[in-house]
């Protein structure tokens, strides 16, 4: 098991390799050198970068503001680092809110072997979870970020998850540049886009 430990970052992102419908996400931290990049669902992604809205709401009710005091963060637009070599993949993420030191938690923990044959099975996304506690034996990816640089990653991250295959609009599913089998159109095959 490693932990990879940024406190803090010189820069962490989501971001993608690939087409539209063909996409890996990943999560990556740099700094001190070094890169690590764990691979996550789209899913997991978004949950995430909701999660950290909904945090920093939750903060600036109970302490006040986090974004007065921690200075501003400017978007990071930048391409993921090159090259990407797949550390582990994500099987649960934790959020936390450090008070002592004004500081967003992170943790992305590797997927569980048993969880993985599971889903190859089911032929789910992996969910998007958030847990306490870190099991044995696993990799895992932490990062301490600042309230401002919390929100310049959830604003990428919902970028990056919003740039893929435009939603059909009757049944949301993702969309291919050739259409794809409506289920609310009784199996009519809608034009591409």
């Amino acid at each position: 098991m490693s932990v990879f430990e940024y406190d803090p970052p010189e820069r962490f992102v989501a971001g993608t390799v690939g087409q539209p419908g063909e996409r890996t996400f990943f999560l990556q931290a740099a700094g001190g050198g070094r890169v690590t990049s764990a691979v996550v669902e789209k899913a997991q992604v978004s949950a995430l970068a909701e999660r950290i809205e909904e945090l920093l709401e939750e903060v600036r009710q109970r302490f006040g503001d986090p974004l007065e005091s921690g200075g501003s963060a400017d978007q990071d637009d930048g391409p993921l680092e090159q090259p990407i070599d797949e550390d582990f993949r994500v099987g649960t993420l934790a959020l936390a809110w450090d008070a002592e030191s004004s500081r967003v938690i992170i943790e992305a923990q590797q997927i569980d072997e048993s969880d993985a044959e599971s889903e190859d099975e089911g032929g789910n996304e992996a969910p998007a979870v958030f847990a306490d506690d870190v099991p044995a034996g696993r990799d895992v990816l932490r990062v301490h970020l600042t309230a401002a640089a919390a929100r310049a990653f959830a604003g990428r991250a919902m970028k990056v998850v919003a740039a893929g295959r435009p939603d059909c609009p009757l049944c949301g599913r993702p969309l291919d540049p050739e259409g794809h089998i409506c289920p609310r159109q009784n199996g009519y095959k809608p034009g591409g886009m």
